[in-house]
């Protein structure tokens, strides 16, 4: 059925008439939409909604994040034609899922840019979709959070990262990816009690209250032990995942603004997501893919695959509600 439907099929982005179900064109021709999932701005009967915030102006390094919606899009039609390994189930038959295209804004207009993204995601949620965001620098989750806690109230958040992103700045307008968690902290977006950061292996003493379960803490104690103490934090609260791809070691992920030796293997954030199985999960997003420096595209590989985890992930108590 794949092979003849192969030979058929063609810029899905566009032609699939249907919001569910595997897609078999060819995956190196076509209309690169996430997944070849039909792209659509009408969120009617929609389950969840993959969007775009190509913003990079918040880095302390590197630039080139601008570019990872695009190269997670294209990355992604390697995986379009089969169901996820591992779940035992295809979100993508079970669940309408479209991809919502990218935010639309003003480059040059820094100061509106954060309104910007909170009424985009608030948009997505107000239609009765979840939303799942490719970045875009780590800044973008901050916006998606307040329009999150609008909606659910303070969320749990799992943060996947190199870096805490809780240095201290209580200069609210200033947009900075390595303040985002310290801010959503601070303005009660999310609650330190429920929030756990992992991977961290750079140096901040001051964890506002987070659980932290740093990198060598995953090396040493394991798949089944990290994910314990995970649930153990988010209980059945609605949770928001925020995946910064450095939370991946540099040899998996090189193409990345901030780098960091020591992280997470593959493997690791594979088998820890899986684990996370039956959390409440209500959106999340994919952050600091930045393609330039990594001319192999292995960066954008493991973005596609952590969204499509995260599919997954927001499928998996919603099944058979279709």
């Amino acid at each position: 059925m794949a092979l003849e439907d192969a030979k058929t099929q063609v810029d899905m982005a566009f032609t699939r008439a249907d919001a569910r179900g595997l897609a078999f064109e060819n995956t190196f021709g076509g209309a690169t939409s996430f997944l070849r999932r039909r792209y659509t701005k009408d969120l009617t009967d929609v389950d969840l909604a993959i969007t775009g915030v190509p913003f990079d102006q918040a880095v302390t390094n590197r630039p080139g994040t601008r570019f990872g919606p695009r190269a997670i899009r294209e990355a992604s039609a390697l995986q379009a034609p089969d169901a996820p390994f591992g779940w035992g189930y295809d979100p993508l038959s079970e669940m309408a899922v479209v991809d919502y295209g990218d935010l639309a804004f003003d480059y040059a207009h820094t100061p509106s840019f954060p309104g910007r993204v909170e009424a985009h995601v608030a948009g997505i949620l107000a239609a009765g979709a979840g939303s799942i965001t490719l970045g875009g620098d780590h800044f973008i989750t901050l916006p998606i959070l307040r329009a999150y806690a609008a909606k659910f109230g303070p969320v749990a958040l799992i943060q996947f990262d190199a870096h805490s992103d809780t240095w201290a700045d209580d200069d609210m307008s200033r947009i900075d990816h390595g303040t985002f968690l310290y801010k959503a902290l601070k303005t009660g977006v999310v609650a330190p009690e429920t929030t756990v950061s992992v991977g961290i292996r750079t140096d901040n003493p001051d964890t506002c209250g987070v659980t932290i379960l740093d990198a060598p803490f995953v090396h040493q104690a394991g798949v089944a032990e990290t994910v314990a103490r995970i649930k153990a934090v988010v209980g059945d609260r609605p949770c928001y995942i925020t995946f910064d791809i450095d939370c991946l070691d540099p040899a998996f992920a090189p193409g990345t603004g901030t780098p960091v030796w020591g992280g997470l293997a593959s493997w690791q954030a594979a088998a820890i997501l899986r684990g996370l199985a039956g959390i409440n999960l209500v959106g999340g997003d994919v952050v600091e893919v930045s393609p330039p420096y990594d001319t192999t595209g292995a960066t954008a590989i493991a973005g596609a695959h952590v969204t499509m985890e995260l599919i997954a992930l927001y499928g998996w108590t919603r099944r058979g509600r279709a």
